[in-house]
């Protein structure tokens, strides 16, 4: 299959029921991705992935490099095959987690110097690099390499962020478009031949320089258009701004994508902004602190209230854990440290975060998303229990 996307059907808040399209199958969109860091979704096996109905994850560059190399994957036949996931994956650039690296980074025009994490060993991260790691990898949708910033930032850092954001980009896209080397074809080099490049608007917290990144990527003719620098630890009103205000300048007919953003509460917000994507560690990370998610907000399972709850985590979800287990029980198992806790609690909450864009999706179909998000937001206005 080839990649496409195609708009299905558009609410009165301008968000937009679509298809996607990838060599490893159909995503609908509106979309959210679970995040497989190292080649997985902690607590969940492909299997369970497959049940929940996952039809696209996110891989990362950064870890994927240092761990266990992307010469090896590819060597092994691309991250499908070494990771056994035959659905369509997206792998970031590595950007944001050498902005997370701080005082173990240098920033250039050239590209990124950077420490390992792991054992502090110097390493180069350019366009070209970025690029060469996920045509390793062999992802369906490979991400540039941008200069994510912190917030506040002001009008001047963010201006240079985003000029430099925007050199990257047409480096990335014309190693992408370019012979791997004099013997090689790029299509011997990647281990996916269909992997498409999106393109990430930059600009901090300035809806005019937001505008403008979009305006020169758009330029540039990518097939796709992410939203990167946002939750960052700006108000989520802003982060919405932004996210609309990006949107309103990329071509209607390619998918946008907002990068690491998903308190369910604000979902739909991002949606009603015009994004087809989001993706975030958060119901796996929450789930493993034993916050799981439910249809009337957060239930905190660890408080004593629940010690002899018989009830399931979710009286109106359908997944297997809510079908079987009691609260009473999940309680039990994450008070005696027990691994079973965060597997199921995580498989809860991956299944929440897929069921409430199915259910966005829906009000989409109907032209009532400003219920629905209405809705989801009174129930999480009183905090957890």
């Amino acid at each position: 299959m080839e990649f496409r996307f195609e708009v299905l059907k558009t609410d009165p808040t301008g968000a937009r029921l679509g298809r996607l399209t990838t060599p490893h199958g159909v995503i609908d969109t509106p979309a959210f991705m679970p995040v497989g860091t190292q080649g997985t979704v902690k607590g969940l096996t492909q299997q369970a992935l497959g049940e929940l109905g996952v039809q696209i994850l996110l891989g990362n560059t950064y870890h994927l490099y240092l761990r266990p190399g992307h010469e090896r994957i590819r060597r092994l036949g691309g991250l499908h095959r070494f990771m056994s996931w035959p659905g369509a994956i997206l792998t970031d650039s590595g950007g944001f987690q050498v902005f997370s690296l701080a005082d173990l980074r240098k920033v250039t025009d050239d590209g990124v110097i950077f420490r390992s994490h792991l054992d502090g060993s110097e390493h180069s991260l350019t366009p070209e690099k970025s690029i060469e790691i996920q045509q390793a990898l062999g992802s369906d949708i490979a991400m540039v390499l941008d200069e994510c910033i912190e917030y506040p930032a002001d009008h001047e850092r963010a201006a240079a962020a985003v000029k430099r954001t925007t050199a990257w980009a047409r480096r990335c896209r014309d190693y992408a478009r370019a012979p791997f080397s004099s013997e090689q074809s790029n299509t011997e080099a990647s281990t996916n031949p269909g992997q498409v490049l999106f393109a990430i608007v930059q600009g901090g917290t300035h809806a005019d320089l937001r505008r403008e990144s979009a305006r020169q990527l758009v330029d540039l003719d990518f097939p796709g258009y992410a939203v990167g620098g946002l939750a960052v630890g700006e108000p989520h009103a802003l982060s919405c701004e932004m996210a609309a205000a990006a949107s309103a300048e990329l071509p209607a007919d390619r998918p946008r994508y907002v990068m690491g953003v998903a308190f369910p509460e604000h979902l739909s917000d991002y949606v009603a902004s015009g994004i087809d994507m989001m993706d975030c560690v958060l119901p796996t990370r929450a789930a493993r602190h034993a916050c799981i998610y439910t249809s009337e907000g957060r239930v905190l399972i660890k408080n004593a209230r629940y010690a002899e709850d018989q009830k399931p985590l979710d009286a109106s979800c359908s997944c297997s854990v809510c079908r079987r287990y009691t609260r009473a029980y999940l309680r039990h198992l994450f008070a005696t440290g027990e691994l079973t806790a965060a597997i199921l609690a995580t498989h809860h909450n991956v299944h929440f975060y897929l069921d409430l864009m199915r259910q966005i999706r829906e009000a989409i179909g109907f032209g009532n998303l400003v219920k629905f998000s209405s809705d989801v937001k009174a129930r999480y206005a009183a905090g957890p229990a």
